[in-house]
């Protein structure tokens, strides 16, 4: 029977890579292999896309008055933000694995970059809710972002690589919260402030449209083993057989739920930072976008630390190790956000935010850590159930926890933190058959394995 042809672009073998031509080695801080120069383009693209997303939410003081918002209007918003990615998510997951993660996601930043730029032309809430929307669609990249790495990186480094890209990705949100008060105090001192904030747009959009060509023309991403297409023909359709495992191993769901719990709350958390500094503290809007710059920068280094956390424990205990460290920092997560609710001083809630947004962005490191050893066949919709578990939790959170005025935000904090804590117990129920080293067949001999499983970590 004939093999498919993959869609993806090749990787050259460049480096030390293991048997099916993954780089063994993963150096964030070189240009010097094909995977590297990959994995830069893979993390700039998705940092443009945070960029583009959070680039409202500072502004929303100024948005507010404008357009005469009410506190349900913003929130309605911010959820519909998180609500247009979890489609997308989910649905990156097959089509990175159809088209290869480089082409989808070019793809996606070209179809919502005109999404932010329009953010200028906003005069209701109905349209600002519908650009919220439609920007949130961007952050589907990620799904693409995580199988790119996953896809170019050994397994023995796997969980650094994604770590790093994901984690330095997200700052763009930090940058967000950072530049656009910056950019809008420029632009005020020759316009309005209203023509200032909708002009301010016009820099994300342009650089998520940059970065999008970049990655259509120069991306590169491996192609499927021969072993896998292989796989997939003789037992049937891409639909049969790669969806419908993945949908049905409860793994997949469970590492959804403990990415609803770390980045469904830094999601939450990056949309009400600055507006709660800025409304509790008394705060101008460049100081509160400052502090709420400082909760999305530690990403810089937390979220590899997970990986690299991860990889360690995956090294010494096997996958378990691995599933055991993401609900010891998910624990520690929802701790110190229950903390970060009770604090009552301005530089004590700034020390526990710091604090929280380390933990919860490493744990979303680590379960990006665990996510690549679930399914082999299934890997693009196992990542595509995780990464868009992110936002159905940031959704439910936004919904039940920071809408209306049933709890101030600083009770809703703290009760995010106790949800994180309980919600994070199904994590110790995720089963990986013990492995070792030796066991060098676990992961090439895929007959008679149901679920195609990556077994180990060396």
């Amino acid at each position: 029977m004939e093999e498919p042809t993959s869609t993806t672009s090749s990787l050259p073998a460049a480096g030390a890579t293991d048997k099916e031509g993954k780089s063994a080695e993963f150096h964030p801080f070189s240009i010097s292999t094909p995977q590297i120069r990959a994995f830069h383009l893979a993390w700039l693209s998705l940092f443009s896309n945070f960029v583009s997303t959070f680039s409202i939410p500072p502004l929303i003081p100024l948005i507010r008055a404008d357009l005469a918002l009410s506190p349900s209007d913003v929130s309605a918003a911010a959820t519909a933000s998180f609500a247009g990615s979890i489609l997308s998510r989910f649905a990156m997951g097959p089509l990175s694995h159809l088209l290869g993660p480089a082409t989808a996601s070019a793809s996606l930043s070209f179809l919502t970059a005109p999404a932010i730029l329009s953010a200028a032309f906003v005069s209701s809430p109905a349209s600002f809710l519908v650009v919220r929307l439609l920007v949130g669609l961007s952050l589907g990249n990620f799904v693409a972002n995580q199988y790119w790495m996953t896809s170019i990186f050994s397994p023995s480094v796997v969980g650094l690589a994604n770590g790093v890209s994901a984690g330095w990705a997200n700052t763009g949100a930090a940058a967000a919260q950072f530049l656009m008060p910056q950019i809008h105090s420029l632009l005020s001192l020759k316009l309005s402030s209203s023509a200032a904030w909708r002009l301010s747009f016009l820099i994300p959009g342009i650089f998520q449209l940059v970065m999008a060509a970049l990655v259509l023309v120069y991306g590169r991403d491996r192609a499927l083993t021969t072993e896998s297409a292989k796989l997939e023909t003789e037992t049937g359709t891409f639909w049969d057989v790669v969806v419908r495992d993945g949908l049905g191993d409860y793994r997949g769901w469970i590492l959804g739920l403990a990415y609803a719990c770390s980045f469904g709350s830094e999601l939450t958390t990056d949309n009400v930072v600055a507006g709660y500094f800025y409304d509790r503290f008394g705060l101008d809007l460049r100081a509160a976008g400052t502090i709420a710059a400082a909760f999305s920068l530690t990403n810089f280094f937390a979220r590899p630390m997970g990986g690299v956390a991860s990889d360690a424990m995956g090294k010494r205990f096997g996958e378990r190790g691995r599933v055991w460290a993401l609900w010891a920092a998910l624990t520690a997560a929802g701790g110190i956000c229950f903390e970060l609710g009770r604090a009552a001083t301005l530089w004590g809630s700034v020390a526990v935010m710091c604090a929280f947004s380390v933990a919860v962005q490493a744990a979303s490191g680590l379960v990006f850590g665990v996510v690549p050893f679930v399914s082999k066949r299934s890997m693009g919709v196992i990542a595509g159930m995780t990464g868009s578990g992110g936002t159905v939790g940031a959704v439910l959170t936004q919904l039940l926890l920071f809408s209306g005025s049933r709890f101030t935000t600083q009770t809703s904090i703290s009760l995010m933190g106790i949800v994180i804590v309980v919600c994070s117990l199904p994590v110790t129920f995720i089963y990986f058959p013990p492995t070792s080293k030796s066991d060098s067949k676990a992961d090439q001999d895929v007959d008679g394995d149901e679920d195609y499983r990556l077994l180990q970590s060396n």
